[in-house]
């Protein structure tokens, strides 16, 4: 089944966005796909944000619209109720990650230490969302992984931006970041959706990694691998 990190291979940023009135919705993602990045994780943490999951999957085709923030089996099930094509959590637990696996969709469960990315390949689980990534050791950290565990790929996430992302990028074991540099607050509260796209574009610019280029694959069906 097709991973989170292969839903948008032409995108190294999935954009992290916070929707306070789903109305915005639309014209948001709409900018965002038009910028260059169609994969959109929208969080669970307003409650706008179950409208607004609905209005993109409704209005929006050309997006890839996914719910984050899911911490309970009942946020999974919520956000793929909504239309969610895929499901990001900070962290898991092993109720979670069933709920998530049994979702239907392709999910990325959140880590942090080398403790838990070695409990969710045992779980056979190998692509995973480093959060917070510069809280939690950044870049070094994630080179590190790569040797002892290359089989485990990373979406990091957390306080990356335009500066930051391509060295995360260039590392062979992340798949693509996430980000909010380009929803900047005050973009939002003016509704510029033309600046949100010109910042979409610059990040849908961003260099990858070779390797992770020729692990990209179009959107198939759905997976938690």
């Amino acid at each position: 089944m097709t991973s989170v990190l292969d839903l948008a291979p032409a995108a190294p940023v999935v954009p992290v966005v916070v929707i306070e009135d789903a109305a915005d919705a639309v014209p948001l993602a709409r900018a965002l796909v038009a910028g260059g990045l169609p994969a959109i994780e929208v969080t669970l943490r307003t409650p706008a944000a179950l409208d607004a999951i609905r209005a993109i999957a409704a209005e929006v085709p050309e997006a890839v619209v996914g719910a984050g923030t899911v911490v309970s089996p009942a946020n999974a099930a919520d956000a793929v109720g909504a239309g969610a094509r895929f499901l990001v959590s900070p962290g898991w637990t092993d109720a979670l990650l069933a709920a998530m696996r049994g979702s239907g969709v392709p999910f990325l469960p959140g880590v942090s230490t080398t403790s838990e990315v070695v409990a969710l390949l045992e779980r056979g689980v190998t692509d995973m969302k480093f959060f917070p990534a510069e809280a939690a050791g950044g870049v070094p950290y994630l080179k590190s992984l790569a040797g002892p565990l290359p089989q485990a790929r990373f979406c990091p996430t957390g306080g990356i931006s335009l500066a930051s992302a391509p060295s995360y990028l260039a590392l062979p074991n992340v798949g693509c970041v996430g980000g909010t540099w380009m929803l900047p607050t005050d973009a939002l509260a003016a509704r510029d959706w033309g600046r949100i796209e010109t910042l979409a574009r610059e990040a849908a610019g961003l260099p990858r990694a070779d390797a992770r280029q020729a692990q990209a694959t179009a959107l198939r069906s759905p997976s938690g691998r």
